[in-house]
């Protein structure tokens, strides 16, 4: 390749080349899933820049497959070129050949490095980095196309790299881990609140919202604590006395640990004080003590019930929680049962 235009087009192209695959590789790596997903919805570049998120390693594999063979052309066409065009400049000015030649060949390096390193590299990474969503999505479908022709070297490629770090004890995955485990964020807290950059209450609030994730229905349920309730055969009139004695709004119905009912006091407000309360009752919300408390509280609220009856594993019933003491878990002061 002789002609110098044709040098630096070829030149231009590999280094476009180098630089689109640095920004999908960094791209994907900074883009948040979840924007991604909320992209998704109107954008069929972004559908294919969740589907690279989810078969990262392979999509990375074909990153670094283009990284290295715009390398190996920016040394087999650019370096021998500018090599080949330095060497007669630097003899002309006096040099021996054989220094001419050496010093070209040093020249003709930095100068393919510096383009590559700078232009090829290091600002495409700047620019996924800064912008890791908008640079996934718009690299997306380009990126996808050479997937689908390289996708079977590729899927062999990342195989054998998995089997090597299967080698030495590492599960290799297919994403991204995504934000904070419980653990982090509950070290960041205690730091934050140490070095005085976190109110002391604030930090309590998060790390109750953190427990969350441990905690279940059983370890809510106090102790030698008698749930208000009332017999089957109960009437309006006790339902309110129960009421009336507790302060619970929501009164629970049966007999000793079989409590299948539960009626709000304001249901009753309408009807004389014989009248049979078991007309405005339903049927109670059970779940197991074992149940996550982050899992009860989204059924709660999906069910919209303010109690549930917390039962063991043969069913019967070993106490009650209100949404008032999963808000107390969270909001330690001014949560009223």
């Amino acid at each position: 390749m002789t002609n110098p235009w044709v040098v630096v087009a070829a030149t231009v192209v590999v280094i476009a080349l180098s630089a689109f695959f640095v920004a999908v590789e960094f791209a994907l790596l900074a883009a948040k899933r979840h924007r991604l997903e909320d992209a998704a919805a109107t954008s069929r570049s972004a559908r294919a820049a969740l589907r690279s998120a989810g078969e990262l390693t392979v999509v990375l594999a074909g990153s670094q497959l283009g990284i290295t063979a715009c390398t190996l052309a920016l040394g087999a066409i650019t370096k021998p070129a500018v090599h080949h065009a330095l060497a007669p400049l630097l003899e002309s000015w006096g040099m021996p050949l054989w220094t001419a030649d050496v010093g070209s060949f040093v020249l003709a390096l930095i100068i393919v490095t510096f383009l590559h390193l700078v232009i090829g590299e290091m600002a495409p990474k700047s620019w996924a980095i800064a912008h890791p969503e908008r640079s996934a999505i718009v690299l997306a479908i380009p990126m996808r196309a050479f997937m689908a022709v390289f996708r079977p070297a590729l899927l062999g490629l990342n195989a054998l790299a998995n089997r090597c770090v299967r080698a030495v004890g590492v599960e290799p995955v297919d994403e991204a881990a995504s934000g904070q485990n419980p653990r982090a964020l509950r070290q960041l807290l205690e730091h934050s609140a140490n070095v005085g950059a976190l109110d002391a209450s604030y930090s309590a609030q998060l790390s109750s919202a953190l427990d969350l994730e441990s905690a279940t229905l059983g370890d809510l349920v106090r102790e030698r604590v008698t749930p208000t309730a009332v017999p089957t055969d109960a009437t309006v009139a006790d339902v309110q006395e129960a009421s009336r004695r507790t302060g619970h709004l929501r009164v629970l119905v049966g007999d000793g640990a079989d409590l299948h009912s539960v009626v709000h006091v304001r249901d009753t407000l309408d009807l004389v004080g014989d009248a049979v309360v078991a007309d405005v009752t339903r049927p109670v919300f059970a779940l197991r003590a074992s149940t996550p408390l982050s899992v009860a509280l989204a059924a709660m609220r999906e069910t919209r019930n303010h109690l549930v009856v917390v039962t063991g594993s043969d069913g019967r019933t070993v106490g009650v929680v209100t949404l008032a003491d999963v808000l107390r878990t969270l909001f330690p002061v001014g949560v009223t049962a």
